[in-house]
């Protein structure tokens, strides 16, 4: 069919229709990305999150030229913590947890600049920004009844961390029937070896979560389509 995709991908082809299928990414924020963040405060090396901006902003050109709908999550709270669970927020370090004043303003909470995405993956207008305050995309949020109206069937995921709000992502999509693609070099973590071994549980058994392809692999079934 003219309009269907063919991903090379493992564990084996994935095909989509650009019409049915959202580019949902997660959770590229100047706080957990940019040097002098949250991330950072907390001791991680945020260059393994930042260096997969330019390969997350050439999916997105790829999935506006192509059409899809384009979704983007900030994992975020409301100022008052009133959606914030009280164990989530206790696990955070003495100073540092959800709602403290950070390098960025006022930890995971809307409207503070460390919360925005940052400015090379920025949302345009049209494209549906969800506040999520869990891990997941899908848990308190309106993403699943945006993807509904829309009849959305099929799901590329992209952004960060790969091992914890990407993947729940995934299951949760997983769970209520979407077909899920993860883009390897879009995704990251703070961790390497995470990464690596979540790609490998989402794309085992036959893809019990789903599939993983490079960005090239999408770039080359979307063809003359795509910029």
């Amino acid at each position: 069919m003219k309009n269907l995709l063919r991903v090379q991908a493992q564990p084996y082809a994935y095909a989509l229709r650009p019409e049915t299928a959202a580019l949902v990414m997660i959770d590229m924020q100047r706080d957990f990305i940019e040097p002098g963040g949250f991330g950072e405060a907390l001791g991680n090396d945020v260059s393994t999150l930042a260096a997969i901006v330019p390969a997350a902003a050439a999916l997105l050109d790829i999935a506006r030229a192509l059409g899809m709908l384009i979704v983007h999550t900030r994992e975020s709270h409301l100022p008052d913590l009133s959606d914030c669970p009280p164990s989530k927020r206790a696990r955070g370090n003495p100073g540092l947890r959800i709602g403290d004043p950070g390098p960025m303003g006022r930890i995971l909470v809307r409207g503070e600049y460390g919360n925005a995405i940052i400015p090379a993956l920025a949302p345009l207008p049209g494209e549906i920004l969800i506040d999520k305050p869990g891990k997941g995309a899908f848990h308190a949020t309106p993403l699943q009844q945006e993807l509904q109206r829309r009849g959305v069937t099929h799901l590329i995921f992209a952004g960060v961390t790969t091992e914890v709000c990407v993947q729940t992502s995934m299951r949760e999509a997983n769970d209520r029937g979407y077909e899920c693609l993860l883009i390897e070099d879009a995704t990251a973590s703070y961790f390497p070896e995470f990464k690596e071994a979540t790609l490998a549980m989402i794309r085992a058994q036959g893809g019990i979560v789903g599939w993983t392809a490079t960005l090239e692999a999408l770039r080359e079934a979307a063809g003359s389509r795509a910029v």
